[in-house]
């Protein structure tokens, strides 16, 4: 799985206390979401966020180092423009502005995951890999 990360999980040595296997793919560039800051970093509509793509078969270790279970931060996909033999999707991490104590609003009713998807699906966001990044 490729998954675009940001803040934290972009330095190696904390992704190797966390990961028995993965590697970053490059340097990528989340478009639609910009970064903001709370207790842990996170994501808000608009803007872009830089990063980096890792791939990782590690999810269930990802889903719980975010909290997804107890919904600290959801799972999400966003369209991949990447060259060919890369997946059409890369995962991102949402975290929860609220629980986070962010400066962030998502748009809609309902609960966090459910905006979340909401937004991605109405709106151009994507994740696209770096040209200049090493394949």
């Amino acid at each position: 799985m490729d998954v675009f990360v940001y803040g934290t999980l972009t330095e190696p040595d904390r992704v190797g206390e966390l990961l028995d296997s993965f590697v970053f793919v490059g340097s990528a560039t989340l478009s639609g979401l910009r970064p903001v800051e709370g207790r842990y970093p996170t994501l808000a509509p608009g803007g872009e966020t830089a990063g980096r793509l890792l791939r990782t078969d590690e999810v269930g270790t990802l889903d719980a180092y975010e909290g997804v279970e107890d919904g600290l931060y959801v799972r999400v996909t966003a369209p991949l423009d990447a060259p060919d033999g890369f997946p059409e999707e890369a995962t991102v991490y949402v975290g929860d502005p609220r629980r986070l104590g962010a400066d962030a609003t998502w748009p809609g009713q309902g609960e966090f995951r459910e905006r979340v998807k909401r937004y991605l699906d109405r709106t151009d966001v994507a994740v696209r890999l770096d040209s200049s990044s090493p394949v």
